[in-house]
């Protein structure tokens, strides 16, 4: 029987990937205007660069991209940049469709709720706040909490200690088969593969579920709990 519903967060229940992209281009805009004489595409490698090297959550990147400019931080220049990237990163987050009513669903059913994310735990819960989406959630683990990333067993052991539930009444849904459903099938859990979340084009995710859109997780708990 389920009784708990794990989400990923980044591009499961947010596109991600998107929002970065557009608050990425508009801070490159900013600093551009700002009077940094460089091409927007020329901006974006480099910042690509920074991001591969140091992971897609790091906090500095407009310092180094600026550092490899100019070779030093110009701090009007900087300034625009940040400004621009979070107006642009409240605009652009938002939930895929049909998020919030499934959430909602899930609640009537009484279905307890979680995140496990690799973000950093500041990040997680101000893209969940932006959402709206704080007050809903019963459980929330980071890499921070555990200091390893998915797929470890630690951070769902962690969240399943959390909301009181054994791995066999829970379902994990991500987007990302390798670290989400891979970390969820080892300790025990039922999993679902968020489909309309995909960026790598996976072909094998070797979950118990494919989902192209998160409305069908209602179905699924349903098909679950009456056997």
């Amino acid at each position: 029987m389920i009784k708990a519903v794990i989400f990923d967060l980044d591009n499961t229940l947010v596109d991600f990937m998107k929002m970065k992209r557009l608050s990425i281009e508009e801070a490159i805009r900013a600093m551009v205007d700002s009077g940094l004489q460089i091409s927007i595409q020329e901006s974006n490698k480099i910042i690509d660069e920074i991001y591969k090297e140091q992971g897609i959550e790091y906090q500095k990147v407009f310092d180094v991209f600026l550092q490899r400019v100019l070779k030093k931080v110009d701090y009007k220049i900087l300034s625009a940049g940040i400004v621009a990237y979070r107006r642009a990163r409240e605009a652009a987050l938002i939930p895929y469709p049909h998020v919030y009513p499934t959430l909602h669903q899930l609640m009537k059913m009484g279905m307890k709720m979680g995140i496990v994310s690799d973000a950093p735990t500041k990040e997680a819960w101000l893209r969940l706040a932006y959402l709206n989406f704080h007050h809903i959630f019963d459980a929330v683990v980071t890499f921070e909490d555990t200091g390893v990333r998915k797929p470890n067993s630690a951070p769902f052991l962690m969240i399943l200690k959390k909301l009181n539930v054994s791995p066999d009444q829970a379902l994990m849904l991500g987007d990302w088969a390798e670290r989400d459903i891979l970390g969820a099938s080892l300790v025990g859990m039922k999993t679902a593969f968020a489909k309309y979340g995909d960026t790598f084009h996976t072909e094998v995710h070797n979950a118990n579920y494919e989902l192209n859109d998160i409305s069908e997780l209602i179905k699924i708990i349903i098909k679950e709990n009456s056997k």
